[in-house]
C-alpha cells in the first residue's frame, strides 16, 4: 500500500472514540539503549497493544519519563508493571488511568482546503484553540494541544475537509498536587 492510497480513500478517517480497556501508565527508567526494546516486549507478552508512546529526558538526563497508552485485559494491567518493576533500567511504573492528572497531546493536521471553505475551517480550528502554523492556497496545517478526547472531537469535525496528513505525539501527563508522577 503506497501513502497515495492512504491518502486518497473515499471515507474520510474517523478518530477512535476512548476505549474501556484503555490504560495510561508512567515509567521513570534509566536512559540506556534497550530499555525501551524490553518495555515493548513486556506489554506485548501480555497481550496489550501499545497506542501510543512518548519517551523523553527526566529532570536528571540519566533517566527518562515515558508515558506509554496501551489497549489489553485491565486484569493483566498490575502484572505488567510488576514485570516492569523487575526490569533492571526501571525505577518507577505507575497506573494513572484513573488517576487526577493534567493530561495534553498535540496534534498537526494538514487538511485540504479550497478558499471557499477556509472560514468554516477556521472558525473550526479557533473553537478548538488551534494554531494554524501554515497556510497555503489549497491547504493549511492546524497545531492543537489538549486532551485525546479534544483532539479526536477535532478530527472528526476537519476530516470533511480531507486530511491530508496526521501526527498526534500521544499523551503526556502529570499528576496533580504534590504527588510525583
Amino acid at each position: 500500500m503506497t501513502l497515495d492510497t492512504l491518502v486518497t480513500t473515499d471515507r474520510p478517517p474517523v478518530a477512535p472514540r476512548r476505549r474501556p480497556d484503555s490504560h495510561t501508565i508512567s515509567l521513570y527508567v534509566a536512559n540506556q539503549p534497550g530499555v525501551l526494546a524490553r518495555i515493548a516486549q513486556t506489554f506485548a507478552r501480555r497481550g496489550f497493544n501499545i497506542d501510543s508512546l512518548v519517551v523523553s529526558p527526566g529532570r536528571d538526563g540519566r533517566f527518562s519519563r515515558m508515558t506509554v497508552g496501551a489497549t489489553g485485559d485491565p486484569e493483566g494491567l498490575e502484572q505488567i508493571i510488576q514485570q516492569c518493576l523487575k526490569l533492571v533500567d526501571v525505577v518507577q511504573a505507575l497506573d494513572h488511568t484513573d488517576s487526577d492528572c493534567v493530561e495534553k497531546e498535540l496534534a498537526l493536521i494538514k487538511l485540504s482546503v479550497p478558499a471557499e471553505g477556509r472560514a468554516e475551517a477556521l472558525q473550526i480550528s479557533e473553537h478548538f484553540g488551534c494554531k494554524t502554523v501554515d497556510l497555503t492556497e489549497t491547504s493549511m496545517i492546524l497545531q492543537a494541544t489538549g486532551d485525546t478526547d479534544k483532539i479526536d472531537a477535532l478530527v472528526r469535525m476537519v476530516a470533511k475537509f480531507g486530511i491530508l496528513e496526521l501526527v498526534r505525539t500521544g499523551k503526556v501527563l502529570m499528576v496533580r498536587g504534590e504527588e510525583l508522577t
